[in-house]
């Protein structure tokens, strides 16, 4: 089989407007939590959901197996970001899956082109292990750049190798609804899935056994979502779910971060009046919702006390009825306690709830004007060692806690100038700093949130440099 490089599969998301290609969110930081956040998730609790097509009984939180525990990580710095580089480590995979089963989650989301390739493999090790008929797999036809019926048949194939399995439960068409260099959005729609006759390959596997319920997930053009479920009203596929990005950020103000977005209201409102399942990812917002500014968290906070910011988001999704699953990329066990604690049993929001954090507080964390990075390292490697996500994410922090202050005449200017100084070069090596970018733009078309990067980077770039000179 053709490799498929990383910049290939990248190239889809040139225009993405939705999230970043995956099922996956980084968990909560549990500082100063309240006491049940001390307290081991409930076994035998697990809330679940039935597909209606096959009636499996699916755990309404699922694993993303994108930003999987690697080597050495334990022992680095709480929360230290990966670099995307770093080996992944099964022992910690293994326990991780071997908790989450043990707690009722039975739902595991992977693609040929996670952790560089090594996603499938790891999820399969550790899935391996366990009953068939005790767990879900996920896996996508993740045919970027290389979309050959040769070659997309050759991915199917390969990842019933890696993942040790016969069959798929969930297969998606992965990121419909993106353009690359040679095509646009329904262009390279038909090119991977029609022209080449995958689709009608992957209807024939389903009918063989091989594929349980097939759908897709949807990063980009709204012309394509639109285009692939009027397929199913025409009766020419159907669809036993839709994989979309939802969140109380996203469910009104998507295309207010950017235009080319489509809020998540419409996308799910379309799914449930046909009666399609939603499986959600970037329930967190690539964490963005598990660490937000100081007053948001004391507003929620002074609602529930014991529960973790994070929680919020993760019980908005699963409020809705619709929701199947949602998904979340948990690196450390205590991201999977927590989020477990969530769901065994579910406490659904009410609808007052949810009419607040689609509105006042999404409103408010609007107001603070970060720069909508997800962390997710689409756009590395940087070809001038620029840690492009790595300085967004550390401009993000200091702004949404109020430190990111430019204006000499600020009480806390002195302070907080020093701060960020510090905090910077500490986060991120010189050579990496964002004065290194020279503008040549080859990140914008591999960003998923259509970030014009080099833009921001000169904007940090330049209020790093104005604190300099103080």
């Amino acid at each position: 089989m053709k490799q498929i490089s990383r910049r290939s599969f990248l190239k889809i998301f040139g225009t993405g407007t939705v999230a970043a290609a995956t099922a996956t969110t980084i968990g909560c930081k549990n500082n100063n939590e309240g006491t049940r956040m001390q307290d081991e998730p409930a076994e035998g609790k697990m809330t679940y959901r039935i597909t209606p097509t096959t009636k499996d009984k699916v755990s309404v939180l699922g694993y993303g197996m994108m930003r999987l525990p690697t080597v050495g990580q334990g022992k680095a710095k709480k929360g230290k970001r990966q670099t995307g580089d770093e080996e992944i480590d099964q022992n910690m995979v293994n326990k991780q899956i071997d908790y989450a089963l043990k707690h009722g989650l039975n739902y595991f989301d992977t693609a040929p082109v996670y952790c560089k390739g090594q996603s499938e493999r790891a999820t399969g090790i550790a899935l391996k292990r366990h009953p068939r008929n005790s767990y879900y797999i996920a896996t996508k036809l993740s045919n970027f750049g290389a979309y050959t019926r040769e070659e997309s048949i050759e991915m199917f194939n390969n990842s019933l190798k890696e993942l040790q399995t016969t069959y798929i439960d969930y297969y998606l068409l992965h990121a419909i609804g993106g353009r690359d260099d040679d095509h646009e959005p329904m262009e390279l729609f038909n090119a991977r899935f029609i022209d080449n006759g995958m689709l009608d390959y992957c209807l024939q596997k389903k009918k063989e056994g091989a594929i349980r319920n097939l759908g897709f997930s949807y990063h980009g053009d709204i012309e394509v979502f639109n285009h692939a479920l009027k397929l199913h009203d025409e009766g020419k596929v159907k669809w036993d779910f839709v994989q979309i990005e939802m969140n109380y950020l996203d469910w009104h103000w998507a295309n207010e971060i950017n235009e080319e977005n489509t809020d998540a209201c419409y996308l799910y409102n379309e799914l449930n009046k046909r009666g399609i399942p939603a499986i959600i990812m970037e329930p967190l917002l690539g964490g963005r919702l598990a660490n937000l500014p100081d007053p948001v968290v004391a507003k929620l906070k002074s609602k529930a006390p014991e529960r973790s910011v994070a929680s919020w988001a993760f019980r908005y999704c699963a409020s809705y009825d619709n929701v199947l699953t949602e998904l979340s990329g948990m690196t450390y066990m205590e991201h999977l306690k927590d989020n477990l604690r969530n769901v065994c049993p579910l406490e659904p929001l009410t609808s007052m709830e949810k009419k607040w954090l689609e509105g006042p507080i999404a409103k408010e964390i609007m107001s603070y004007k970060t720069i909508p990075c997800n962390d997710c390292k689409y756009c590395m490697p940087c070809p001038y060692g620029v840690d492009i996500p790595g300085i967004f994410v550390h401009y993000n922090h200091l702004l949404m806690e109020g430190h990111a202050i430019d204006n000499i005449k600020d009480p806390n200017y002195k302070k907080y100038r020093k701060e960020y100084l510090v905090t910077y070069d500490r986060a991120i090596p010189k050579v990496r700093q964002a004065d290194h970018c020279i503008g040549c733009g080859q990140c914008i078309p591999k960003c998923p949130q259509q970030i014009m990067i080099p833009e921001e980077l000169q904007r940090v770039g330049n209020f790093v440099e104005k604190l300099k000179k103080g």
